[in-house]
């Protein structure tokens, strides 16, 4: 075999593989055996092997392939993956379709409903119709770089496929696809982003439950923590030996009109989707909930319930967002799983702001695919309106298969030996008076200098410097050590304190110390975090660095100035203004600083485009489509996939579809890049 034929045969085994993996991943069916299959695969290695210049990395072969990592590379998403509100009944579900009629000004709208899949949600990146990045959710703006081992999972493809003429024809007699989105189907050109869940099958789960069990390993609890645990492996081949799947929900804007188009088109791309369909009322909706409900069994994946949404993308994109939640998209779910068990005994736990929680010790029980052993009482309040008392028997609950919570006492199990719950009157960590806040349901401890919060306070600025090497206890250790009394300390540990300790040699010592060092640089919105300031987390934290863009303008704003940032209510302005105001705050930011402690500003940012709605069609040049959408949202405005007499403005870029006709037919303005870019400055 020649040269030239050999680099032939392998640009036809590759496009043959490709082939009957999409029959066999996406189209549930074969044309051939598996060990048909495995022949060909086994051929093209081969050739690889005597080849190797013609390996490519949309090959087969390559599926596993690399050394391990030594860590995760944090990713930045283009666009948030946002998080979905839930409801659990059917007059919950119509009161959303009801704010979703109000906010779009529609009397009517129909919706596209699919399976909840219970797994990891991941962000697919294909450029040129190339796999070139996979990532984790992570927090809604920042996930982990998990390429490699996305890449063992033979149902997500290297490729994208290219759709045939058939399917093309069948596309656009259903849909009426615009021209523009037909011609990046032929070519794939640009950036192509597909989100859906990483999960594992039902029979498989119990399949490798029952070889760890056989062999004496211990065995996993549910498939979604089997799933989660297995595409974070370090070692790619660890996550190809697990029976991995992925299903795609979410195609990003390539101009599909619909939800219902996404998705024909991510299965002509070669995905296999979450099973779904379209409906014109509540009440086909409400059908398809009680009918998954009844073969919830049947389904070969975990589900939870169904992910309802708009099925128009514009009046969706329209409808914005609320915090960290579209308007336009709920998961309607299944009644929670509820066991009864018995309350052994009541721990109080002491958070960061010195808020006491209490938690009560349960028996074990089994609930939702885990083993419960504790749950959340929230606070004295919750504990009077449920009259729980220790040694009750009570009913658990996993409101949305993810918290416990006690939902009901059954007194009438009472043997008469049930003890009454106490709000402690000393801090269980450090004794000093416990306090109710005025105005509040809050008890506190009254020292702030109180072991448990000076843990909590130094492991929540950890996280938020994305100190990655030192956990709880090691705090904690560290504490009762002397060497932490406050979150700047970690910046002064020095490895002669570290390396001496039991667990600790000269090494490991040298790599925390070296690893603490070089996240001196904070951005103000992850340092705002760092602070611990009460009712601020990660949202609001990002909220005010936006609107005051530095820590100086932050401590010098007035309640009046506060509430002026974007969804700043008095009661966070307030304990905002208190925070800064405070001398031992004050004292705190100031060490931070001479440690060296970098806050790096952030842009202000201005709603200037309060109100005003923008269709994006064309390629820009000097930005991608998905940041001048961010970009735009930030600012306050709205991004339309249509143009209507609503459109505010259309922005082109080289090679415009249909949407620039259309805005001259409507009179709509039109803004070249240039113009666009400096509309974005002002």
């Amino acid at each position: 075999m020649t040269k030239d034929q050999a680099k032939k045969r392998i640009q036809k085994l590759k496009e043959v593989i490709a082939y009957h993996r999409y029959l066999y991943h996406v189209l549930d069916t074969q044309e051939i055996s598996d060990a048909a299959l495995d022949s060909l695969k086994h051929e093209l290695k081969q050739l690889e092997s005597e080849y190797p210049e013609f390996i490519t990395p949309d090959s087969p072969t390559q599926r596993v392939g690399g050394v391990a990592l030594e860590k995760f590379q944090k990713v930045k998403h283009k666009e948030r993956m946002l998080s979905i509100e839930d409801v659990f009944s059917q007059p919950e579900f119509e009161q959303w379709v009801d704010r979703v009629k109000k906010y779009s000004g529609k009397k009517s709208v129909d919706f596209y409903y699919m399976t909840k899949i219970d797994g990891l949600a991941v962000s697919l990146i294909f450029e040129n119709g190339f796999l070139i990045r996979a990532a984790t959710r992570g927090d809604g703006r920042v996930g982990e770089d998990i390429t490699l081992n996305a890449k063992t999972i033979e149902s997500i493809p290297l490729t994208l496929r290219t759709p045939n003429e058939r399917e093309i024809k069948q596309l656009k007699k259903e849909f009426a696809t615009s021209p523009t989105l037909l011609t990046q189907l032929e070519t794939l050109s640009g950036r192509i982003e597909v989100r859906g869940e990483i999960y594992i099958p039902k029979k498989d789960f119990d399949k490798l439950n029952a070889s760890l069990k056989k062999k004496g390993e211990k065995t996993f609890a549910n498939p979604r923590n089997l799933a989660a645990g297995s595409i974070r492996q370090l070692d790619p081949t660890i996550t190809a030996s697990r029976p991995l799947k992925f299903r795609a929900w979410h195609l990003a804007d390539m101009g599909q009109k619909t939800q219902a188009e996404a998705m024909a088109l991510l299965q002509m791309l070669g995905f296999k989707s979450a099973e779904g369909s379209q409906a014109g009322s509540i009440n086909d909706v409400r059908l398809a909930f009680e009918r998954m409900g009844r073969q919830r069994e049947k389904i070969p994946y975990w589900i939870d319930g169904l992910v309802v949404r708009v099925d128009n993308l514009k009046v969706f994109y329209d409808l914005g967002v609320v915090g960290k939640t579209p308007r336009g998209i709920v998961a309607w779910k299944f009644a929670p799983e509820e066991a009864t068990t018995v309350v052994e005994d009541v721990q109080w736990f002491v958070g960061r702001t010195g808020k006491l929680t209490p938690v009560a010790l349960v028996k074990p029980t089994f609930i939702a695919g885990t083993t419960v052993t504790h749950a959340t009482l929230h606070n004295a309040d919750e504990i009077r309106r449920l009259g729980v008392k220790i040694g009750d028997t009570v009913i658990l609950t996993k409101a949305g298969d993810i918290i416990p919570k006690i939902t009901e006492v059954l007194k009438k199990m009472r043997t008469g030996n049930e003890k009454t719950i106490r709000v402690p009157q000393s801090c269980p960590m450090c004794g000093a008076p416990v306090i109710q806040k005025k105005n509040a349901v809050d008890y506190i401890c009254s020292n702030k200098n109180c072991f448990s919060m000076e843990r909590e306070k130094i492991l929540y600025a950890a996280r938020a410097f994305e100190i990655d090497g030192i956990g709880s206890r090691t705090i904690e250790r560290f504490i009762q050590l002397g060497l932490l009394t406050s979150p700047v300390d970690l910046f002064r540990l020095q490895i002669d304190q570290i390396s001496g300790l039991e667990g600790f040699g000269e090494v490991s010592g040298k790599k925390l110390v070296a690893e603490i060092q070089s996240k001196k640089k904070i951005r103000l919105s992850k340092f705002l975090t760092a602070l611990s300031i009460e009712h601020v987390g990660e949202t609001t934290a990002d909220t005010l660095a936006r609107h005051f863009g530095s820590i100086k303008s932050i401590s010098n704003a007035s309640i009046q100035d506060l509430q002026e940032a974007q969804d700043i209510g008095e009661v966070v302005a307030r304990s905002v203004h208190r925070y800064f105001k405070d001398e031992d705050h004050q004292k705190l930011i100031e060490e931070y600083l001479q440690e060296g402690i970098e806050i790096a500003k952030q842009a202000i940012t201005k709603r200037t485009l309060q109100g005003l709605t923008f269709v994006l069609t064309g390629t820009l040049e000097k930005i991608t489509r998905g940041q001048a959408k961010e970009q735009i949202r930030n600012l306050g405005g709205n991004v339309s996939s249509s143009v209507s007499k609503k459109t505010n403005f259309v922005v082109v870029g080289s090679d415009p579809g249909s949407k620039y006709d259309k805005a001259k037919e409507l009179g709509v303005k039109v803004l070249s890049e240039k113009e666009f870019l400096s509309k974005l400055s002002q």
